[in-house]
């Protein structure tokens, strides 16, 4: 069957509903997450070889650029775990309507934007 719709291939014209964003987003997070993971257990191996190679990790952390990216991951963590609350509690059969799915997602990325403000004043 052949049907003659206009077809959209441009995602960047495409309108995601927030829910759809809040999905997307805590699978990016999630792999940002794994990511960050390695590399802040690569910094906690060398931090804990010697007294000189912990001085050397706490310089590199001293630096702005490297505390936006813990900053970073650690947003991204906070994140994946606000987010990953949201799907359990959908699991358990609540927040499934289109109304209130809508809203946890929006109470979410509140709460992730102030946990991520907090996060910042930690590491700065």
């Amino acid at each position: 069957m052949r049907r003659d719709r206009p077809i959209n291939l441009d995602l960047t014209t495409v309108q995601f509903p927030i829910t759809a964003t809040a999905s997307i987003l805590h699978r990016i997070s999630g792999i940002i997450v794994f990511i960050a993971l390695a590399i802040f257990l690569m910094l906690l191996n060398q931090s804990l070889t010697s007294e000189t190679d912990f001085n050397n990790v706490m310089g590199y952390i001293d630096n702005f650029f490297i505390g936006l990216i813990i900053w970073a991951a650690l947003t991204g963590l906070v994140y994946h775990i606000v987010f990953g609350v949201r799907h359990m509690i959908q699991d358990l059969g609540y927040w499934e309507e289109l109304e209130s799915a809508a809203l946890s997602a929006k109470v979410g990325f509140i709460i992730t934007a102030i946990l991520s403000v907090l996060t910042g004043v930690l590491v700065w």
